[in-house]
């Protein structure tokens, strides 16, 4: 008889999630000009990846790093050369997770010494402040994108039901933009500054 006893009470996990590439993030709360603000980096020009875009600082998970708090940590100080005791994370947002098979995971903190912030100026080209005030009166646009499946060459769809012309599903993927004065704030960020502001909602 199979040995079943592993399955009951285990938790379950997202399948292949060792292979996914995972990546953490800090969504900055800091006391700007007397307002709640959420902080967010302009991407130095000269980086092969993304070069001039909004993010929040972060980056990938390292195998020295203990779990993805501390890789949003580590990534913050060396970004925004922050120390750790500077850095009060206050909890986690949703897990977020790409076509791409990106699992990103960000972390609300704030940040009380700000002021006491140097840039890396070989990855953050400036720094800039949007209250959270905005967020919460101003829902992102949303737009949506196609995602589909193109099989390689290789792939033996003569196994398939019908062949070649199997019809694989497309689906979609949404998109969303926030726009505040010349600053757009799109994609993966507007993303998680979307699951941010539904979470605080709720609370």
């Amino acid at each position: 008889m199979v040995d079943l006893t592993r399955i009951k009470n285990r938790r379950a996990k997202i399948i292949d999630q060792e292979k996914y590439r995972k990546s953490a993030v800090l969504v900055p709360l800091v006391n700007y000009q007397d307002e709640e603000c959420l902080l967010f980096e302009v991407r130095s020009q000269t980086l092969n990846i993304q070069p001039g875009e909004i993010c929040f600082p972060g980056g990938g998970v390292e195998p020295t790093d203990k779990n993805e708090e501390e890789t949003a940590v580590r990534e913050t100080c060396e970004e925004l050369g922050l120390s750790t005791s500077e850095i009060e994370v206050i909890g986690p947002l949703d897990i977020l997770i790409t076509p791409f098979q990106f699992m990103i995971t960000p972390f609300a903190a704030r940040l009380d010494d700000y002021h006491k912030i140097t840039l890396n100026k070989s990855e953050v080209e400036s720094v800039f402040y949007v209250p959270v005030d905005f967020f919460l009166n101003n829902p992102p646009e949303t737009y949506l994108t196609k995602v589909t499946i193109s099989p390689q060459p290789d792939f033996p769809a003569h196994l398939l039901p019908n062949g070649k012309t199997y019809n694989w599903r497309a689906g979609s993927y949404p998109v969303h933009f926030y726009q505040y004065k010349d600053h757009t704030i799109w994609g993966i960020t507007a993303r998680i500054v979307e699951n941010f502001v539904k979470i605080i909602k709720q609370t």
